[in-house]
């Protein structure tokens, strides 16, 4: 993993403002904006995923809008602060940053582990979090659980490397 994050460092120092375009396209259909109609996921969505919404929210200055349709929610005034708070992270940064959001289909937690509002391990629970209520109602996938133990031991890498 190491070795990709140092390539991903040099490639950010050539196509910096390319990748930030990208990271702020896929910033739209952030995974924390899209919740469960079931309410129990709901409510663990609202525990554990609205401090984040509320976080991030505030270290954009904006308000963030979530969704439980299929329609992706209108968060476009989040582009230029978060456009800003990407320019200013150093290369190192930026490439943690990249390598965590597509790890855990979400920009903002990203932000949040980037930022150290939260750790790996955390990080990867709230990723993962639909996937483990379902496996509470019907059982879990032993595939789909070691992916999951695989994508958060890169987390804890992408961690790591941050801090090194």
């Amino acid at each position: 993993m190491k070795e990709k994050l140092d390539q991903a460092v040099e490639e950010i120092s050539q196509h910096r403002d390319e990748i930030i375009a990208k990271l702020l396209e896929f910033a739209k259909t952030d995974l924390l904006f899209f919740w469960g109609e079931n309410r129990d996921l709901f409510l663990q969505q609202k525990e554990k995923w609205l401090p984040i919404l509320d976080w991030a929210g505030k270290e954009l200055k904006v308000e963030l809008h979530k969704t439980d349709k299929l329609d992706v929610p209108e968060n476009k005034e989040m582009n230029g602060p978060l456009a800003q708070m990407l320019k200013d992270m150093s290369n190192k940064e930026l490439a943690c940053y990249y390598a965590a959001a597509l790890n855990m289909r979400s920009t903002l937690l990203a932000l949040a582990l980037v930022k150290g509002r939260i750790h790996a391990e955390e990080a990867c629970r709230l990723s993962y979090l639909e996937e483990l209520w379902q496996n509470k109602l019907w059982g879990s996938d032993d595939e789909a659980a070691s992916r999951r133990q695989e994508r958060c031991e890169e987390l804890k890498e992408i961690e790591s490397y941050l801090h090194s």
